[in-house]
């Protein structure tokens, strides 16, 4: 049980508005009350703590010693508090949720499908959108507040989003059946493959990032001989014999294995890339958006 030394919370907001604005007035307008009322706020946490929270001046007013270590543990206490009512407003909304997902291709057509069906089986009555975009405009979605949670792809972590790894994915080069690489007996070296015109994807796709940070070191690139939106485009161009590409080793598997792309092995290269779940930098998933999380590493274990 807490003793009756700790101030309430209204009260800890007043004494953290001082600390930033420097006076009563300041304070009074940030946190939208009358400056008699942080007076009162203020006299009364000193009472009830026992020592001198503010010194009063004609310049403003700060903290004293005892105060400012006050305010720094208070901080932690609202910033608790500002979670759990983020928390308790998910959980509120639980019965009629409504989950908005924003995700680059490749976790939004071979992962994210399995991902909703099993929430979908633990929450009935969450509705739930999906919108299949490339990482960078993922990532714009979420910053903006359009979604609730995003899953990209890319070697970097989009600014200003925090994240957490959810699968492992690997590049691999494909090409038709036709194609003079698909009969060659030595694997491909990063050099070459830098060398190449190859059908890309777009600059904002994660996939073309990935590969643009791996062949780095061979820079300057080919330009590319065709640019497409969309991993299924990728797909058919090289199936219909433009050139080589470099896709998912998850969206080529079907292709592959049916002998309408070859893989093209690769030395000197590093392929291998990692596929996240972002959310805006400074907080966490709540509610609906939490369990979709859990149940994305639940599954890639």
């Amino acid at each position: 049980m807490l003793s009756g030394r700790v101030p309430p919370l209204d009260a800890l907001v007043v004494l953290l508005a001082v600390a930033e604005h420097g006076s009563l007035g300041g304070a009074a307008r940030a946190v939208g009350v009358t400056q008699p009322t942080v007076s009162a706020r203020i006299q009364g946490m000193e009472r009830q703590v026992g020592f001198a929270l503010v010194e009063r001046g004609a310049r403003g007013s700060r903290l004293t010693p005892a105060g400012a270590a006050l305010a720094e543990q208070a901080q932690a206490v609202v910033d608790a508090a500002v979670r759990l009512d983020a928390e308790i407003g998910a959980l509120r909304a639980d019965s009629r949720a409504r989950l908005r997902v924003a995700a680059s291709q490749t976790p939004a057509e071979l992962l994210l499908p399995l991902w909703l069906a099993v929430l979908a089986a633990e929450h009935p009555d969450t509705a739930v959108s999906l919108v299949s975009v490339n990482s960078a405009q993922a990532a714009r979605l979420v910053l903006e507040r359009e979604a609730d949670l995003g899953f990209v792809e890319g070697p970097r972590v989009p600014a200003g989003l925090g994240s957490r790894v959810v699968a492992h994915d690997r590049l691999v080069v494909v090409v038709a059946p036709t194609h003079p690489w698909a009969r060659r007996s030595r694997p491909l070296s990063g050099r070459e493959l830098a060398a190449t015109r190859l059908v890309q994807r777009e600059e904002t796709s994660g996939t073309r990032e990935a590969l643009e940070v791996a062949l780095a070191p061979y820079a300057p690139l080919a330009e590319p001989v065709l640019v497409l939106s969309t991993a299924s485009a990728v797909r058919a161009a090289v199936a219909e014999g433009a050139g080589p590409g470099v896709l998912s080793s998850r969206a080529a598997a079907t292709d592959l294995e049916a002998g309408r792309l070859r893989a093209v092995p690769v030395v000197d290269v590093e392929l291998t890339r990692s596929l996240r779940a972002v959310w805006p930098n400074g907080e966490r998933p709540t509610g609906i958006a939490r369990d979709l999380l859990a149940i994305a590493l639940r599954a890639t274990r």
